[in-house]
């Protein structure tokens, strides 16, 4: 039997890039696939439903054409299973593809899932696994995801961020920093690593799958998606003045040698802070307490070389 392939378009991605790119990439797909499946996502709900009715049916690979939080809701489906991730980058960030080291330009990226489909070029990467104290121990009741997950001040950046309509792509997340500075509210922050426990007054907490978020902001710059270890990073509680000097170097990786920052490595790490909202691929997760333990190549990706260092 050959491949059988879905293509998922989420529409709205890259202000209705993804939209216009569908028909190009079925027709593309269809060259080398022997069964091509394409939905176009106008709800989360409906999506599910139908993924798991494409999973279910024998499904080798699913390609996305959308941005992170495309990609973060087919890693739910992708994770754990035989199924192959394809990602065609539409969205204001595009994390995931950067970190695997995807081309920016959705053309191009076409071309590397083709290439990836004819030679069968094929790359596992680690995931997070998130637990709250609502799913217990059970792992079907985990939440997964692929890039960074955040707690605190930077989820509050992501969550403004998402309600603004204005400006487009990796601005909107300089926007919303700059009006969450105005409302910056540390608090009680616990975060258990195993051997390294930290307690304080924390701004923000960052578990890092790969490096960026944000748009390529590297909170986590030395976060490798085929250790199977996260990457922890902790900002403590600072003044306004101070994280405004703080936040220009996560740009560049530096923050990590300012002394308000602690790093730690661990392969699972239980949050816990003051009902501090907590985002994952830019989506939101709920509160913690929260618990994510990494998950070494529970995701089998379509081509993409992971840059090293």
């Amino acid at each position: 039997m050959g491949i059988q392939a879905a293509l998922l378009v989420h529409p709205d991605a890259g202000r209705g890039l993804a939209a216009r790119l569908a028909g190009y990439v079925a027709e593309r797909l269809r060259t080398v696939v022997d069964e091509l499946a394409l939905h176009a996502a106008t709800t989360v709900e409906e999506s599910r439903a139908w993924l798991q009715h494409a999973i279910s049916g024998g499904l080798d690979v699913l390609i996305v054409v959308g941005g992170d939080g495309a990609a973060h809701h087919a890693v739910q489906f992708c994770a754990d299973t035989r199924v192959a991730l394809g990602v065609v980058p539409c969205g204001s960030g595009n994390d995931l593809a950067r970190a695997l080291g995807l081309p920016a330009d959705p053309y191009d990226a076409v071309e590397v899932v083709l290439d990836a489909l004819r030679y069968g070029y094929r790359s596992s990467i680690d995931l997070g696994a998130v637990q709250s104290p609502e799913s217990g121990r059970d792992p079907s009741g985990s939440r997964w995801f692929a890039t960074v997950l955040c707690g605190g001040f930077d989820a509050r950046v992501n969550e403004r961020a998402n309600g603004l309509r204005w400006p487009h792509g990796s601005r909107r997340y300089d926007v919303a920093l700059l009006r969450e500075l105005l409302a910056l509210r540390p608090g009680r922050l616990l975060v258990d690593a195993g051997q390294e426990r930290v307690e304080l007054q924390g701004t923000l907490v960052a578990v890092g799958n790969t490096s960026a978020y944000g748009g390529g902001i590297p909170v986590c710059p030395h976060a490798d998606p085929q250790d199977g270890l996260l990457d922890v990073t902790v900002v403590h509680r600072v003044r306004r003045r101070e994280l405004v000097r703080i936040l220009p170097h996560l740009r560049t990786g530096g923050h990590v040698d300012h002394p308000a920052v602690r790093t730690l490595r661990a392969r699972s790490v239980t949050l816990s802070g003051n009902e501090w909202p907590a985002y994952a691929d830019g989506e939101p997760l709920g509160t913690m307490p929260l618990t994510v333990r990494c998950v070494s190549g529970a995701l089998t990706m379509l081509g993409g070389a992971v840059p090293q260092g």
